[in-house]
């Protein structure tokens, strides 16, 4: 492989991590800050309060996203795969 090969093949893990984490990483950090401002409205200084609602949003987008997360990281490494089986061939 050359240097442009192995610097796309960086690019796009980085991009595939970003593509499988974010929608994850998003729900929780939007869940997150909705249950911080009722805890701020209302008063109500619980630890503990935002984990149940957190886990269940990581949850639900992990069940509605999972078909393609699966599909996308099977793509990827049947192309590193391939890649290294001609690195290795000639």
């Amino acid at each position: 492989m050359t240097d442009p090969e192995i610097a796309a093949a960086l690019r796009n893990a980085v991009l595939l991590t970003v593509r499988l984490g974010g929608p994850v990483l998003g729900a929780s950090l939007a869940v997150g800050l909705v249950v911080s401002l009722l805890q701020a409205v209302t008063q109500v200084n619980e630890a503990s309060l935002t984990f149940l609602p957190k886990i269940a949003a990581v949850t639900a987008v992990l069940f509605l996203t999972g078909g393609f997360m699966t599909t996308s990281l099977i793509d990827y490494a049947h192309t590193v795969f391939t890649a290294i089986a001609q690195v290795g061939g000639t």
